[in-house]
């Protein structure tokens, strides 16, 4: 995949556009630079309005800024078929992280690339005359939105790219100097954000359009890393190493809790058309995509591979595709069922890869630890967010292939029908001890037998790095596929979502925790009830495939601690938003990394490796930053010691 250097480029483009009237949507045309002039005009305007949300497909989905978001965290750790770009994030002894090899260098070509485009057009909008402010917010919503990724991921970051600060580039530069962290804050994320916040309008321009409650959302979010920064509890280093944590307005930690439980309260009361859906199942089905509670994604379509920026049948597993769900899919399709019941017959596979939510195509880059199963999501019977986060049974769907047996033998040589369950990741430990070296009906992929049932079994103390339970929301969802397997080797057509209204109420309840003066009714405590009320909600059991109306909200409510805390916290996001991306970010923002991610515990590689074994994470002060990419490092027109000076600490 190109790596692009921040230096090198003027102001390039993903895509010029045209608003179609009516149908309210965005049509992209292709064009490969922006200069001033371009930017002076309506059309150009709408077109680079356009490739600010076209670059989001280059970051979310991209399956290896993904897994720096997630490998190495408690929620993430190698699978079985991982290479170097999964082993080296996990800290444990199987690489080291280093400025060639992060794939953080994702967010650093893309970000700069559209942060200028943004600048393009804030400068120049205004002197068209019939360009509105709500317009001009959009790109100040998102320049704001890429540099605070940005300064979280690197510390500070440059804000003059070669022509001022904040100011539209127009001539390579092949030298760069980085701000502050309070400096990227201040000058550039929080003013671009209160723009936005003032100027976007409620409901969006467009489908999928930012609106104020997310630049809210996102100001919040903001004011509450930087607030976490600025008081440093653990006594982080960070870039540049000489700067003080000292607000250049001469505010305190405090202070920026306070506006972030302020700005989140204010968009929870005035969400516009956003709102929490009904049950936890509805957030993340794909037939619900583009609902009303996510307020930005990365979009991608099935109707046209114009449109979808990629292949509507094959992959080739780079941006701008949609592949990031493959990583934490292990490889289903080995599992093989007998044709007769004394398994003497044909082996033939029963599980066949298939374009649906519950599989997908399988790359086993990442597994999740047990811990996850045992300890996150303990709650497996009021809580409906495990069963709406993972596939845990694997059903029969053999006729989809073309195999006309109407019956096959499975575990205990019982008889196993399309649509049965065919392999189950069982949700505790049974009372029964599982027969893993089962002799005469022994599964091939290493799963077990318990008497009576006909579907292999895993627990949770049995997860691998090769076989472990899928992410259901982030599955292949398409309507093209008729009646038999769909396009599972294309990359997914759903959108990859970014950014929920929930989070509102995440936000603020950790700003309340962290000392903001609440408001009635809105504690910590009463916010996150809120969420954990809606998880108790089901209207759906989604791996026992069959209607569940159901109403745990009372018992969740009452098995809320009295005190919440950050810890609480942490993991009620991890429930909410587990292999969403946000789980790194969290950890680094709460200084919580190391105590939730130093160890874990998983079993092996090995086919029927079922040996639980503690893993240890060599978490080191400097990683709590990403290195400066050697690409751009490379780029610039600087001595040795000045590149290393540029660079993060612990990575020169």
């Amino acid at each position: 995949m190109k790596r692009i250097q921040i230096k090198t480029i003027i102001g390039s483009a993903l895509l010029t556009v045209f608003l179609a009237g009516c149908a309210k949507i965005l049509e992209e045309h292709p064009r490969s630079i922006y200069e001033p002039g371009f930017f002076q005009t309506e059309r150009g305007v709408q077109g680079g309005i356009t490739s600010l949300y076209a670059h989001l497909r280059y970051i979310y989905g991209q399956a290896y800024y993904y897994n720096t978001c997630e490998t190495g965290t408690d929620e993430a750790s190698y699978g079985q078929s991982a290479d170097d770009n999964f082993k080296v994030m996990d800290i444990s002894g199987q690489g080291n992280i280093t400025a060639s090899n992060s794939r953080a260098d994702v967010i650093w070509g893309t970000g700069f690339s559209n942060i200028n485009t943004a600048s393009g057009i804030i400068e120049n909008a205004g002197k068209i005359g019939t360009i509105s402010n709500a317009l001009i917010a959009e790109a100040k919503f998102f320049r704001a939105f890429d540099y605070f990724l940005l300064v979280q991921t690197f510390g500070g970051v440059p804000l003059d790219l070669g022509a001022g600060e904040l100011k539209f580039n127009t001539s390579a530069a092949r030298t760069s100097v980085r701000n502050t962290v309070p400096e990227v804050y201040t000058k550039a994320v929080f003013p671009d954000l209160l723009a936005a916040v003032n100027d976007l309008p409620s409901t969006p321009r467009v489908t999928g359009g930012v609106t104020k409650t997310l630049a809210r959302l996102y100001l919040a979010k903001a004011y509450l890393t930087y607030g976490w920064w600025l008081e440093n509890p653990n006594s982080i280093a960070t870039y540049p190493v000489v700067a003080n944590r000292t607000d250049p307005d001469g505010h305190n930690a405090q202070y920026y809790y306070q506006q972030a439980y302020d700005v989140a309260t204010a968009g929870i009361a005035s969400p516009g058309p956003f709102t929490l859906k009904p049950t936890y199942y509805d957030v993340n089905l794909g037939q619900n995509d583009r609902n009303n509670e996510v307020m930005l994604y990365a979009d991608h379509t099935e109707s046209s591979e114009f449109y979808n920026a990629s292949s509507l049948t094959y992959s080739g597993g780079g941006a701008p595709e949609n592949f990031a769900g493959w990583m934490m899919t292990w490889n289903y399709t080995n599992i093989r069922s007998n044709s007769n019941a004394t398994w003497t017959g044909s082996n033939i596979s029963s599980v066949q890869r298939e374009a649906e939510q519950h599989l997908g195509r399988p790359w086993v880059r990442m597994a999740p630890p047990i811990g996850v199963f045992k300890n996150t999501f303990a709650d497996k019977t009021n809580d409906s967010r495990y069963d709406g986060t993972f596939t845990t049974v694997y059903r029969g769907n053999w006729p989809k292939g073309g195999t006309t047996n109407t019956v096959l033998y499975n575990a205990n040589g019982l008889p196993v029908y399309p649509g049965d369950a065919i392999l189950t990741f069982l949700n505790d430990e049974p009372g029964t001890a599982i027969d893993y070296s089962n002799s005469v009906y022994k599964s091939n992929v290493g799963a077990g037998v318990l008497p009576g049932r006909a579907d292999w079994v895993v627990s949770p103390n049995g997860v691998s790095r090769l076989m472990y339970p899928g992410l259901w929301k982030l599955g292949v969802y398409r309507t093209d596929g008729s009646t038999g397997l769909g396009q599972p080797n294309a990359a997914s057509t759903r959108p990859f979502n970014i950014a929920k209204f929930s989070e509102l109420y995440f936000i603020a309840a950790e700003a309340a925790v962290k000392g903001a003066t609440t408001q009635a009714g809105k504690t910590a405590k009463d916010l996150i009830n809120v969420i954990r009320a809606r998880a108790g909600k089901w209207r759906f059991d989604n791996n026992g495939n069959v209607v569940k109306i159901q109403d745990n909200s009372a018992a969740m409510i009452a098995a809320t601690p009295a005190a919440i805390d950050i810890d609480y916290i942490l993991a009620e996001r991890s429930r909410e938003y587990f292999g969403e991306g946000y789980r790194w970010y969290d950890l680094v923002r709460t200084q919580k990394w190391v105590a939730y991610s130093s160890t874990y515990q998983i079993c092996g590689s090995n086919t029927g490796d079922h040996t639980l074994v503690t893993v240890t994470r060599s978490i080191q002060p400097f990683h709590w930053l990403r290195p400066i990419p050697q690409g751009q490092l490379d780029a610039l027109d600087m001595t040795a010691t000045e590149k290393a000076a540029y660079q993060n600490p612990g990575y020169q």
